[in-house]
């Protein structure tokens, strides 16, 4: 029996998305391949079933991401996630272009999520890659409403007018958690990290029919108890833009940082018991690790094993990574 290779930081084939609000910054901006002309999402690495990542390349190539977690275990993503999660990867990373503005939607929380889909809840969070002018998010409502109003509001056909609106820049981060109504804009390139859960309540669709002219199913009867109805939230992230490091967000779910490079940057990862997830969001970078190069440029993701100890990323440009992992 031959030994088992060895794990490295692993780069996965993207799984791409046509979707009926999509565009083409995924293949302008991003540099992904494809014939379709309204890609939405790539996903980047992913355990949801029917979707799961395959590895681009190195000593693994070939193999899916259950094949390598089912294989390694806590060497892949640490003791504790391991001990909690098992075999199923926790977490979702995206890259999504909003040629037109997403449904009014939301998600319900792990509880309910459980009861009703045996599935994760979703928390999830936005990093704003790019966006044309006057590029939006919709964040929750203006003012507090109770579950009648709302359904009023939806048959009355002014939900729309509800809906609490940002402004967004390059650099803005959002936290999206279960039960807020929420939708990204027209024009709006980002990057998504989130639970492991591909399940979505749509309350409004703008009225939008599909080629063979159907609209989207709405859920409406789901979506009234699983809202959050507090308008307690503040989704977006206040922080410095001009630091080399910055927390972004650190749940329960997963941890955020935002990096700067310029040149070189040193990531200690010898005291997290997690795995870690690089996404490159501006300029491009080389990773080095135990003698070897890994390329990382814009529009890329990849996996570093929780038993990898460190990472240095090098960069000739200012480039801005995202490192993801969990506490």
């Amino acid at each position: 029996m031959s030994p088992l290779p060895n794990l490295h930081p692993l780069k996965f084939e993207p799984i791409l998305k046509n979707k009926i609000w999509g565009g083409e910054k995924l293949k302008t901006k991003l540099n992904k391949t494809s014939d379709q002309n309204q890609l939405g999402e790539s996903w980047e690495i992913s355990g949801v079933n029917d979707d799961v990542s395959i590895v681009a390349k190195g000593d693994l190539k070939g193999w899916n991401l259950k094949q390598i977690l089912e294989t390694y275990q806590d060497k892949l993503v640490g003791q504790k996630v391991y001990n909690h999660f098992k075999n199923e990867f926790p977490l979702l990373i995206k890259f999504i272009d909003a040629a037109d503005t997403l449904s009014v939607q939301l998600h319900p929380d792990d509880t309910l999520a459980k009861q009703r889909h045996n599935s994760f809840g979703k928390t999830e969070m936005w990093y704003i890659i790019e966006h044309d002018q006057d590029g939006f998010i919709i964040a929750d409502f203006e003012n507090k409403i109770k579950a009648n109003e709302l359904i009023d509001f939806i048959e009355n056909g002014n939900l729309q007018e509800q809906l609490k609106s940002y402004e967004v820049q390059t650099g803005d981060s959002f936290f999206v958690s279960p039960g807020l109504v929420h939708a990204i804009g027209k024009g709006v390139l980002l990057a998504e990290i989130q639970q492991t859960s591909d399940i979505t309540y749509r309350l409004y669709d703008w009225d939008r029919k599909d080629d063979k002219g159907n609209a989207r199913k709405l859920h409406i009867k789901e979506s009234i108890d699983a809202i959050d109805y507090s308008l307690t939230a503040q989704p977006k992230i206040n922080y410095d833009k001009t630091k080399q490091q910055v927390l972004l967000a650190d749940n329960k779910y997963f941890t955020t940082n935002r990096l700067k490079v310029d040149q070189h940057y040193q990531l200690n990862l010898k005291n997290r018991d997690s795995f870690t997830i690089l996404m490159c969001v501006e300029g491009n970078t080389q990773l080095e690790y135990n003698d070897k190069n890994y390329a990382l440029n814009v529009g890329e993701s990849i996996l570093i094993p929780a038993l990898l100890e460190e990472i240095k990323i090098l960069s000739d440009q200012p480039s801005i990574i995202l490192d993801v992992h969990i506490n």
